[in-house]
């Protein structure tokens, strides 16, 4: 331990020494930086040109805006063109000296004002250091999306998956690892984690979106030190960008009813609030396949979010935002009522949420590359939950500040990040088996059943940016933090992006995570079964190194842009809570790792746009999940090895008509031998752990879901269908005749229950 925080040290000390000496060698080549907005209403324009008079020198906005070109190799001033269809071009004046970040402020053609431009950005950012990917708005229309857990329908690289059939709980998973280990934030904030783990994909709307960021492997120390395997970044609709009113109203053949209504308004000369609205409603008992299960449970959803925004003429802009959120579920067989004592089995699950956050910076008018940042933010988060005669409530409580500083040095080819943070995390979960136990006093009954954990983790971070003026780009961060329960954290990163040509990027990225596992939350699917929880003592935080990068190849076909990505990440666990469901048929054992748990991640994508109005895309993902159970290095159960994924999506002129199409190939899972196959805990004896050769696995599948929309002046319709084919798993409930019995499995869920839905909607805008 001693070599390795030295080695840690030599690697900071080298970091930062360096700084010095690569000032003197770059401050007259630093590239130009600055953002391009709509002079009007001070949006940014995804896809302007910048170019140098004279040269071919150029470069084009990313979707915030934002761009950086490197200077001409002539010294002496220069003048920097910038274009944006529709827009009147600008020239600047840039001098030699110095490195400005520039805000060009465009204003509109008068020739072109009845005509309405929408830039299409690239999936893959060619200028962020981190392997990106964005989900624009766009991309939200082509599916359903009514939450977060539908918007990556039409997405290669996060994959959604179903805890199990009678919950209907949805967990992603990024780079073959369960979602816990992703980090989920929301406007760049930490949100939805701990106890919400299991439903926190249903509880953003579709409709507050307006793109979602997805960062594979090591991201930036600024957010904190539990991100694993990547981040998720939703950006919500913004009080001064979005329209004034957005309408959305969606209904499928099982019953479902979703309604969404986002309205936004100026407040006086500097400030805007936008209110956005939605409500969800399942309320018909639908058993497609006869088990008595009902397919999906019945759910009525209520959630409202409220945000203002404050941007003086000096620098100041505040944020403040406060939502609520309100859920029931109510699963299991289709008799089953709640209020009515019987011997039906079912699930109920009450959820309330509130939360609140503020965010506020200050950039100096003669510094735009320095500010000072200070972002809070609050949650209240209660459930009540049974499952069968089992209960398991639970109560969260947390609060996050950071205190964060940016500026450069010497030039804008050194930029630098201080901060402070504080997290505080109050658990208490309640988790009842129902069943009878040996005799014991109030007070060991209350020990058993209840868990608490108060966390307390103050911590610092600095994080270095080095961008030369010709391909280069370095970030280097450290943070340290001081858990008052488990001692220090130290979360070293770097993230490296090399332009090896104009149009061939290489991306590296390294770097450590730790969390702290809530085991009964992140495993609440395996509730739904007559398996017995068996949480060990001493559970100790989950700690993982990750490493891989990634090949990215701008190229044209039929002179119109197209995009190939190949990456590859390896994530190695120090430790991890390992969810043993091999080793006992009747039980699932949550322990800390003994031996090795890696997960291996290799996708490959190909994005063109062979026609006109046509984009198609297709993607293969090879993921090697392995950990060891009772001392055998096994696959973890329900993760497909292979998938293949495929999407086209035709749009007519001015986009009246649009199509979608999308298809996606699984391939098999290893299946956990449960209680559901045939093993008797009262006269069979405990089975020995299996080996490779002795698992089962599951069938190879296709999915295709479609959707055709048009397009009026401020309406649209849409309809679509999801898994086209109506494929089916068989028997997703094992032991569903009798389910207090020891066979009752509903955990084993590894393709779609409901089998094909159709479904149809509308929007309504006002821009």
């Amino acid at each position: 331990m001693n070599r390795f925080f030295g080695y840690c040290g030599l690697w900071a000390a080298a970091l930062f020494f360096a700084i010095p000496q690569g000032l003197a060698q770059t401050a007259a080549l630093a590239p130009v930086r600055g953002q391009i907005t709509d002079a009007t209403s001070a949006s940014p324009l995804p896809g302007a040109i910048v170019r140098w008079l004279g040269t071919t020198e150029a470069t084009s906005a990313d979707e915030q805006g934002l761009f950086s070109l490197v200077r001409p190799a002539q010294a002496g001033t220069g003048r920097l063109i910038v274009n944006f269809l529709g827009y009147r071009a600008d020239t600047l004046v840039v001098g030699a000296e110095g490195a400005p970040f520039l805000r060009v402020a465009l204003r509109r053609a008068t020739e072109l004002a009845e005509v309405k431009v929408e830039g299409r950005t690239q999936a893959y950012s060619a200028l962020t250091p981190t392997n990106s990917q964005v989900i624009t708005s766009r991309d939200l229309t082509k599916s359903a999306c009514c939450n977060l857990a539908e918007s990556f329908e039409t997405n290669a690289a996060v994959e959604v998956s179903t805890t199990d059939a009678v919950s209907g709980a949805k967990q992603i998973q990024l780079l073959g690892l369960d979602g816990a280990y992703s980090l989920l934030t929301v406007d760049n904030q930490p949100a939805l984690r701990g106890l919400a783990t299991p439903y926190r994909l249903g509880y953003l709307s579709g409709t507050w979106i307006e793109s979602i960021d997805i960062i594979k492997g090591m991201g930036s120390v600024v957010n904190g030190y539990e991100s694993i395997s990547g981040q998720v970044n939703v950006r919500l609709k913004e009080p001064d960008k979005t329209d004034r009113l957005l309408f959305n109203a969606y209904g499928n053949d099982l019953g479902k009813f979703d309604l969404n209504l986002n309205v936004s308004s100026p407040v006086g000369k500097r400030g805007s609030t936008v209110l956005l609205l939605h409500s969800d409603h399942l309320g018909r008992r639908v058993d497609r396949n006869g088990d008595q299960f009902l397919d999906l449970p019945l759910a009525t959803q209520y959630n409202v979010l409220n945000k203002w925004k404050y941007k003086s003429e000096k620098g100041l802009v505040a944020e403040l935002g406060v939502g609520a959120l309100r859920e029931t579920r109510q699963g299991g067989q289709v008799d089953y009522r709640p209020d009515v004592s019987g011997s039906y089995y079912g699930t109920t699950m009450t959820a309330t949420r509130y939360t609140g956050f503020n965010k506020t910076s200050y950039t100096w008018p003669s510094r735009p590359y320095q500010n000072l940042g200070l972002l809070l933010n609050g949650t209240a988060y209660r459930f009540d939950s049974q499952y069968g005669r089992r209960t398991y409530d639970g109560t969260q409580n947390t609060g996050q500040a950071t205190l964060l500083f940016q500026s450069i040095l010497g030039t804008t080819a050194h930029t630098y990040r201080l901060g402070l943070s504080y997290l505080h995390d109050n658990y208490h979960e309640v988790y009842r088996t129902g069943l009878t136990t040996l005799p014991e006093t109030p007070e060991q009954r209350y020990a058993r059943e209840n868990r608490f954990r108060r966390e307390r983790v103050p911590g610092a971070f600095a994080e270095y940016t080095y961008q030369n003026a010709k391909n280069l780009t370095l970030v280097g961060g450290l943070r340290l933090d001081r858990h008052n329960l488990y001692g220090w954290f130290l979360t070293p990163r770097l993230n490296v992006k090399y332009d090896a040509t104009a149009s061939t990027i290489l991306r590296l990225a390294a770097g450590r995570g730790t969390r702290v596992a809530n085991p009964l939350a992140e495993n609440t699917g395996m509730l739904v079964s007559s398996r017995e929880f068996i949480i060990g003592q001493n559970l100790a935080p989950e700690k993982a190194w990750n490493l891989g990068g990634s090949f990215t190849q701008y190229f044209t076909v039929a002179g119109r842009p197209a995009t190939f990505v190949a990456d590859y990440y390896h994530t190695e666990f120090q430790n991890q809570v390992v969810a043993d469901m091999y080793s006992s048929p009747n039980q699932l054992v949550l322990l800390n790792l003994y031996g090795r748990s890696f997960s291996r991640s290799l996708q490959t994508e190909v994005q063109v746009e062979p026609v006109k109005g046509l984009q198609a895309k297709a993607a293969y993902k090879f993921l090697d999940v392995q950990t060891s159970y009772a001392g055998n290095l096994l696959p973890k159960f329900l993760t497909p090895r292979h998938r293949l994924f495929a999407n086209l999506s035709y749009a007519t002129a001015f986009d009246k008509w649009r199509f979608d199409l999308t298809g996606q190939w699984f391939g098999r899972r290893p299946l956990a031998t449960g209680p559901g196959h045939g093993y008797d805990p009262l006269h069979d004896p405990a089975p020995a752990a299996p080996t490779a050769s002795d698992l089962q696995f599951t069938s190879r599948y296709v999915l295709f879901n479609t959707q055709v929309t048009r397009a009026f002046k401020r309406w649209e319709v849409y309809a679509g269908a999801e898994n086209l084919l109506n494929y089916r798993q068989a028997n997703p409930i094992i032991g569903a005749s009798d389910p207090f019995g020891p066979n009752f499995d509903a955990a084993m869920v590894w393709g779609p229950v409901v089998g094909r839905v159709t479904y149809a909607g509308l929007r309504f805008q006002l821009q």
